[in-house]
């Protein structure tokens, strides 16, 4: 049986090293961080029944995903520019999309698998085919690897995905700016009251504010701007102040409660241009080598990315396990599955997007998604 080889510890990656653990089957990860603690892995995460949940049953790990679910969090408020709140609709425990901390996620994932699984401060230089299946990775430093089966969970700018796909992310000409307020209800309680227990949505045409409710009363927020990508690297970031500035400077008029979200981060502002691979991504079978997650499919954001990437890990798993001798039937099966399946997240994502970034009604258009209205 192959050892399959897997660029990248996100959670793509770890969950097809787990679930191919459950099966018996070792795997090697190697990961271009330090260390687990290398960089903080993100905010709240809504984990979704269809995809990321049924991934974490095929990891045998929902108990502990479980006992990691923030009450409350799957409460939705959609405010209008000037505060009126719009929409307000709570968590009703159904847990349908409950949400998770990513790090706290990723953990158990590590947790979940043997010692010496992942192999850190792996970054790598670059990749080549040695034909028959078999390809070369080479790492910073100079050391290499050899395998044949070779997976892409390293995220937008794989360095595996040039193998079997010419494919480059665009910028889709929206960003978002991340800031934090940390101890919100004591120390920045107007805006936490306006967040509120869940997810806030504050939008208006080409530009919005978004944040969520995470523990300990910290506000994770993103503003999001439909703007040049030179318009974004004309702002200077390594002066937070400066930066934060000319942000919030686009949201004059906005309500004072909204416009803290950037004003009053406790944590200097970082860019995040978004950006997607092609519509109806996908490639030819291509022999030892395959992607999963953002390396596969990245789109604009709508909750649905992380969800994908462990749902295609464990897709990918199983598929591997169904075919442990046979390494091209295996990723056959799991790409026949895969293209559609992200075809059709990829139109719901762009739609999601259109409604809360690129919606000149906005937002009408969202509200009209979450009250049901404009349904046919």
């Amino acid at each position: 049986m192959t050892t399959p080889t897997i660029i990248g510890a996100g959670l793509g990656g770890l969950t097809l090293a787990r679930v191919l653990h459950v099966h018996g089957i070792p795997a090697t990860v190697y990961e271009a961080e330090a260390s687990p603690m290398a960089r903080t892995q993100g905010g709240m995460l809504d984990i979704h029944d269809h995809n990321g949940q049924p991934a974490l049953q095929a990891a045998a790990l929902f108990d502990e995903f479980s006992d990691l679910i923030l009450e409350g969090g799957e409460a939705t408020r959609i405010l209008d520019r000037d505060g009126t709140v719009l929409f307000d609709e709570p968590d009703d425990g159904a847990r349908r999309r409950p949400e998770v901390l990513r790090g706290a996620l990723r953990q158990i994932l590590l947790d979940s698998l043997p010692a010496g699984t992942v192999r850190w401060g792996r970054k790598v230089s670059g990749v080549r085919s040695l034909g028959g299946g078999r390809h070369e990775v080479a790492f910073a430093g100079g050391a290499t690897v050899l395998t044949s089966l070779l997976i892409g969970a390293d995220g937008a700018w794989s360095r595996v995905r040039p193998l079997p796909s010419d494919a480059v992310p665009e910028y889709v000409g929206t960003s978002f700016v991340e800031t934090y307020l940390l101890d919100s209800d004591t120390r920045h309680p107007a805006a936490a009251k306006a967040v509120g227990g869940g997810a806030l949505f504050a939008i208006a045409p080409g530009q919005g504010i978004t944040a969520h409710r995470e523990s300990g009363g910290t506000l994770h927020a993103y503003t999001m701007l439909n703007k040049p990508k030179e318009w974004l690297d004309g702002v200077d970031f390594t002066d937070p102040a400066v930066a934060t500035a000319r942000i919030a400077g686009e949201y004059a008029g906005w309500a004072p409660e909204l416009t803290a979200l950037i004003t009053d981060s406790d944590t200097a502002p970082v860019p995040r241009p978004i950006h997607s691979l092609p519509e109806g991504h996908r490639w030819d079978r291509v022999p030892g080598v395959t992607l999963l997650g953002d390396a596969a499919h990245l789109m604009p954001p709508s909750g649905e990315g992380a969800n994908l990437a462990m749902y295609d890990g464990a897709e990918l798993g199983r598929a591997i396990a169904t075919h442990p001798d046979d390494t091209e039937a295996a990723l056959a099966a799991y790409e026949k599955a895969l293209f559609p399946r992200s075809a059709a997240a990829f139109t719901e994502a762009v739609d999601a997007f259109r409604l809360c970034c690129r919606d000149d009604n906005a937002p009408r258009g969202l509200l009209d998604m979450f009250t049901g209205h404009g349904q046919s």
